[in-house]
């Protein structure tokens, strides 16, 4: 078994739909990241090549091996919706937005990619990582790998909360097998 540590970068203090939107992190709570960055192990840092999670594994890297950005760990691609209000939908946007994510699978935003497609995405990036790996990225993508490590519908990852700067823990069997296992979700230092 290895163990990924799946850290949500800091705080974007954006109220709309922000996936590939370059937006930077609010990382002014020093305090918080040494925390955290004191409560992870010696092993090598990912992220997402998006600007908050660049950042996020900047402060929290210290003296750990650092391995190159990897765009497919980039946050779920809301397409037309991207960097938009909810209140900014039209009332048909919103029944789509709705049905997106209340029946996660192929269903998309217009220009974007579907619960599926981000869950491939990031499934083929964490399967090219060494064993044991701290990935600071998203929401979208933390709840991806949960998923797995969960069993069953996207509903159950979905319905977790993953606050910025948080540590969500999975277990994975190094041979391939279908063996995961969430350590601990959402842990704040």
């Amino acid at each position: 078994m290895s163990r990924l540590w799946l850290i949500r970068h800091g705080p974007t203090h954006a109220k709309a739909f922000v996936g590939w939107t370059d937006l930077p992190a609010d990382l002014s709570d020093r305090n918080a990241l040494s925390r955290l960055s004191a409560a992870l192990p010696q092993v090598p840092v990912i992220s997402s090549d998006l600007d908050r999670a660049v950042k996020t594994a900047d402060a929290i890297m210290g003296t750990r091996p650092r391995l190159s950005h990897d765009p497919r760990l980039r946050e779920t691609h809301f397409g037309s919706w991207e960097n938009r209000k909810w209140s900014d939908l039209s009332t048909t946007e919103q029944e789509d937005a709705r049905a997106v994510f209340d029946t996660p699978g192929d269903t998309r935003p217009p220009g974007g990619e579907s619960w599926n497609q981000l869950s491939a995405r990031v499934q083929a990036a964490a399967a090219d990582l060494p064993g044991e790996t701290i990935i600071v990225a998203h929401m979208g993508v933390i709840m991806a790998l949960l998923q797995r490590a969960l069993g069953g519908a996207p509903q159950r990852a979905l319905a977790q909360t993953i606050d910025p700067m948080s540590c969500t823990i999975i277990d994975r069997a190094d041979n391939g097998a279908a063996s995961w296992h969430a350590a601990g979700i959402n842990h704040l230092y």
